[in-house]
């Protein structure tokens, strides 16, 4: 178990693998220009501010040269001293304003692009089909969406405010320091280029091991919801220890890949902090000896001292900067091979079309799932006219739920093989026909919210009324209205707080709700018994007036009053006629009818006796 978590890059980090170097990862820059062309203005006035904070930094070194020399020479007075201090604090209020000014505007931005990156991110997401979020957990697009997201707002913001700063106050400083005394400026500098040496290799090692960090926290991402998600199983089987022990174990890698960027990034600091230390012993020993000799002033000395503390800010810059923009360009290749990811089914400029009459014709259909050499349909006909009730029944893996896949346009089919209401489904937009579909899966989604919020979901403005009327035709009102707040309780995540019969029936409540020509429902009782099963089919036959309905269902009595009832197996149709006719001629269908009649019309009653195989969520 631990081994299938341990590899959950299964997805994105697969597709991450084609983006492996540093260049790749610099090149996803190109991201964020149109931000940056867009938001020309703010940037414009937040650098100028910044600009102005350096400028009147740099002077405040000048206003204590001319003190200290006066003190020097014996002719400074109280009064002298006053004014220097008063410009001083003068300078700090204009300091503190224009600060305020630029972190507004350039941290603003910086929150800007990570607002706007969240909703691309998360809109593009919902344009992406059943393919990617099969190869694709959650904790890699969590992971994504969190911690790489912060990483691209601390570079765009932070990042490139550090990287201003330093380039303009270290150029300014080493103009001033130059003005005071050329040699002892390059003298103060010497030990510059062994930082950028030793600044480069550093960081060059940062891309691959923030990349490791970032993927194992998908890999922990996923593991926890997982985990929470399947929390009943968790406790049904006893292995509330167990799980502890494999996050624990996955912490433990988390951390020793922390510790390894920490390394690199905690050496970036102290490196840093030792160069500057070491320029200013030099200037110490050297600068002194210029005072002494009367080559410089005091007061040149203690402002070529504060120029070179100034200096050291964008020495120790380049580490950090350097890490803020690695990490930032990691994260942002990483979000940038979200957005290139492209639907395997995509939505043409094909025009949209309003399909009332739910007419559907199936046509010589094959279809195999990617990496996938076996059919998992093999050239199915069906003709479905309005208002048929069709049943499908099959072993597991005969296709039936490809099938409603196809159907509900899930995934992408040749030209030529599938029709609604005479229209090729390529020659229309995908909207079409998702629109003229309720569609209950066989995996039951619930959000967690209200009773009522799930069963109106897609249909905006339904009144309580017309939930209650759907709630009841799916047999689920009345246990509803016994709930301590009916309607508006709150059934939890994945509604917990349900049983799995409930949480079907609200599906179909949802489904009826909408109103649509065609209604399929893929295995969607599965959870309840087969009395209420056929109860409920029957009390929806006033919604499936004049309404084609898919049926799919691994027990066969519920099914006796469909028009029409198809047995699939291995992909294929083998069968298909009213129920009776089945019953008679196939030997498959009237076994199971038997065998359930049996054991009290319901085939799971006696586990693994049944000859259907038992259909489970997982059947394709």
């Amino acid at each position: 178990m631990r081994g299938s978590f341990a590899k959950t890059g299964l997805g994105l980090g697969k597709v991450f693998s084609k983006y492996a170097n540093e260049g790749d990862s610099w090149r996803s820059i190109r991201v964020l220009k149109p931000y940056f062309r867009d938001h020309v203005l703010r940037l414009t006035g937040g650098f100028s501010a910044l600009v102005v904070v350096d400028l009147l930094q740099l002077y405040i070194p000048r206003i204590v040269k001319y003190a200290v020399d006066s003190l020097q020479k014996g002719v400074a007075t109280p009064r002298g001293l006053l004014v220097s201090g008063s410009y001083i604090i003068l300078i700090a209020i204009a300091i503190a304003g224009f600060r305020f000014i630029w972190r507004q505007l350039l941290f603003g931005f910086s929150r800007i692009v990570e607002i706007d990156l969240r909703d691309r991110m998360f809109s593009h997401l919902l344009t992406l089909d059943k393919t990617f979020f099969q190869r694709t957990t959650v904790g890699e697009v969590m992971a994504l969406a969190t911690n790489d997201l912060s990483s691209v707002q601390l570079a765009a913001g932070m990042g490139v405010v550090a990287l201003v700063d330093a380039v303009f106050m270290g150029l300014a400083a080493f103009g001033f320091m130059l003005y005071i005394h050329p040699l002892l400026t390059f003298i103060a500098l010497a030990p510059m280029p062994l930082l950028a040496f030793l600044t480069r290799i550093l960081s060059s090692r940062l891309h691959g091991r923030f990349k490791e960090v970032q993927e194992q926290f998908s890999v922990l991402t996923e593991f926890v919801r997982s985990s929470l998600a399947s929390i009943r199983l968790v406790k049904a089987y006893n292995q509330e220890q167990h799980q502890s022990r494999l996050f624990a174990q996955m912490g433990e890698t988390y951390v020793r890949n922390n510790l390894k960027l920490a390394f690199i990034y905690g050496t970036l600091f102290p490196v840093s902090g030792l160069i500057g230390n070491a320029s200013m012993l030099l200037v110490l020993i050297f600068g002194g000896r210029l005072v002494i000799s009367g080559a410089i002033t005091a007061g040149d000395f203690v402002a070529f001292i504060s120029y070179l503390f100034i200096m050291t800010w964008p020495m120790m810059a380049l580490g950090w900067v350097a890490d803020l923009f690695q990490r930032g360009a990691t994260s942002l290749n990483r979000i940038e091979t979200l957005l290139d990811t492209k639907a395997s089914l995509r939505e043409t400029n094909a025009p949209r079309v309003t399909i009332r009459r739910g007419e559907i014709l199936v046509s010589k259909l094959s279809f195999r799932y990617p990496g996938q050499s076996k059919l998992s349909l093999d050239a199915i006909d069906l003709n479905i006219p309005r208002g048929m009730l069709l049943g499908i029944v099959g072993r597991t893996g005969a296709g039936k739920t490809t099938l409603c896949n196809l159907l509900a346009r899930l995934f992408p089919v040749p030209d030529g093989h599938l029709f609604f209401d005479g229209f090729d489904v390529n020659s229309i937009s995908i909207n079409s026909v998702r629109s003229a579909i309720a569609y209950v899966p066989q995996d039951v989604v619930l959000f967690s919210d209200t009773i009522a919020f799930n069963i109106a979901f897609g249909t905006q403005g339904a009144s309580i009324e017309q939930i209650e009327k759907a709630a009841r035709a799916a047999a689920i009102h009345d246990e509803i209205v016994a709930m301590p707040q009916g309607y508006e309780t709150r059934i939890g995540e994945r509604g917990i707080k349900l049983s799995g019969g409930q949480r079907q029936r609200i599906a179909i409540a949802r489904a009826l709700l909408l109103n649509r020509p065609v209604v399929m429902i893929d295995d969607g009782l599965s959870a309840v018994d087969m009395e209420t099963e056929h109860a409920i089919i029957r009390s929806i036959a006033s919604y499936l007036e004049e309404r084609t309905c898919v049926i799919v269902s691994h027990r066969i009595a519920p099914l006796a009053d469909a028009h029409e009832i198809v047995v699939m197996e291995n992909g294929r149709v083998v069968d298909q006629g009213p129920h009776k006719d089945l019953v008679e001629r196939n030997a498959f269908y009237s076994s199971i009818f038997r065998h359930q009649a049996l054991i009290g019309f319901d085939g799971r009653t006696l586990s693994g006796s049944d000859p259907a195989s038992d259909v489970t969520d997982g059947e394709r």
